[in-house]
């Protein structure tokens, strides 16, 4: 009986995931047709972006500061309190800020996309806008495609920002690392390119949550009850997604030794 139950809910997954495949397909033909509802992606901004700044930004500032007192010590203690900043920025700008940011919009927006889709399709207003010849493609997934594909990269950014900032003054306050020094430090270490592989990875991570989000919601069925096992499952699936694409980012970025950042 379990086997069975197992067996039915991978069926059921493995089908809504080929459900998104397609759907992401249909939302990109659709962009690069010109076909945006303007009002409707002005209004996923607003949700997606400025509703979601307090808390990336917080959540960035003590990512940093955590980070700091984990790594600031031991640099002390061997001699390279000058790398504590450049190191930080490294970790926030490669990994931790697009990583960190994507998950809270995933908690955060990729459960609100579900859940209020999902009500449309269950109370049957998906059929509504086919019957008045709209496109729920063009006027649900696209605006939100959009809105995460944009937004995010700004979350990230300014979350990088904010992690610096909460970094620098735990290194000044705790460690009397001097804040020159630290920002000094970040300007060497960090490049051009890392800052690019955050963005990059911040658009891919934001298309993953617009469409998971999306899709699930447009495939709910049975009543209520449907609505929060599909805004349940979009977050788990929108997270799983996230890090198995980080890796995947991460390994066609990152490949090789690198440079010795600061050598000069």
């Amino acid at each position: 009986m379990k086997s069975s139950l197992k067996n039915l809910s991978v069926s059921i997954w493995s089908r809504r995931l080929r459900a998104a495949i397609l759907l992401a397909g249909q939302a990109v033909l659709h962009l690069l047709q010109g076909r945006i509802h303007r009002r409707n992606t002005f209004e996923e901004m607003a949700v997606v972006g400025p509703e979601s700044i307090m808390i990336a930004l917080l959540t960035a500032t003590f990512v940093g500061m955590v980070f700091t007192i984990q790594v600031a010590r031991e640099f002390i203690t061997f001699g390279f309190a000058q790398a504590v900043g450049g190191v930080l920025a490294l970790a926030l700008t490669r990994e931790l800020g697009p990583v960190l940011t994507a998950v809270i919009l995933a908690g955060r927006v990729c459960s609100a996309f579900a859940a209020e889709i999902g009500t449309m399709r269950v109370t049957e207003q998906i059929d509504a806008l086919q019957m008045l010849d709209t496109d729920p493609v063009d006027y649900l997934v696209v605006p939100r495609l959009l809105a995460c594909c944009v937004m995010l990269p700004i979350l990230t950014l300014m979350s990088l920002v904010s992690g610096i900032l909460g970094g620098a003054f735990v290194a000044l306050n705790l460690y009397d690392i001097p804040t020159k020094m630290f920002f000094e430090s970040v300007q060497d270490f960090l490049v051009g390119w890392d800052l690019w592989s955050a963005i990059i990875k911040s658009v891919v991570f934001g298309a993953l949550i617009a469409i998971i989000g999306s899709s699930w919601g447009l495939t709910t069925t049975g009543g209520a009850k449907g609505v929060g096992k599909s805004t349940t499952a979009a977050v788990v699936t929108a997270l799983l997604s996230i890090f198995i694409s980080n890796f995947f980012l991460s390994w066609i970025m990152f490949q090789g030794t690198g440079n010795t950042p600061g050598a000069a």
